[in-house]
């Protein structure tokens, strides 16, 4: 990584209890939804790309061959999300002066929609710089460096949207069309997704 580099933490440990397998490794347009996560992050240029993991973390890794990025395990994953946000937070370099904090399961954020986030906080110099669909605040969202220890401190549900809160104030808001928020919660999901790729 160069000092300017934008970090990369894709949020990939979850257990996919309401899809019924784990959908890290449904395929879409011929590679896994945990593989095209992190190659968007790359095509987006975020380096480095820190990959949260815990449920069946070991095959995941085993997907993750080839591509640069570093899997990070994180023991708690089944406390929730936020527990994986701190974890990827807290293994970032020191250098890193902002992070793209990214779920892998929103198969519709494009290395394009990464990219807008990063040049906004470059051109801003805000601590936060948010994704809005419609009315709803979803990853991808930047973080800036000053709002790590926030990230790592907090405990508890909601502690990455807490944070936002507390800055919301400061933060610059780029608007995606709501169809991009679409994630992958359920066995319907897929097929919606698949059907809607197919057509783009």
């Amino acid at each position: 990584m160069t000092p300017e580099s934008v970090a990369g933490v894709v949020l990939a440990a979850g257990t996919s209890s309401r899809m019924g397998t784990n959908k890290l490794f449904v395929e879409l347009e011929g590679t896994t939804v945990l593989r095209r996560a992190v190659l968007t992050a790359a095509a987006a240029r975020l380096d480095p790309i820190l990959v949260v993991l815990g449920h069946e973390s070991k095959r995941a890794e085993g997907e993750l061959a080839g591509l640069s990025c570093a899997a990070i395990f994180n023991p708690e994953y089944a406390r929730g999300m936020n527990t994986s946000l701190r974890a990827g937070i807290s293994a970032l370099p020191e250098s890193a002066p902002a992070a793209v904090v990214l779920l892998a399961d929103m198969p519709f954020v494009t290395a394009e929609m990464i990219q807008q986030l990063v040049e906004r906080w470059r051109a801003g110099n805000v601590p936060l710089v948010v994704s809005v669909y419609e009315d709803v605040v979803a990853p991808p969202i930047l973080y800036a460096a000053r709002l790590f220890p926030e990230l790592r401190a907090l405990d508890g549900d909601g502690c990455g949207k807490r944070v936002v809160k507390m800055h919301r104030g400061e933060a610059l808001e780029v608007s995606w069309p709501v169809s991009a928020l679409t994630d992958l919660d359920v066995p319907a999901d897929v097929e919606r997704v698949r059907v809607a790729l197919e057509g783009r």
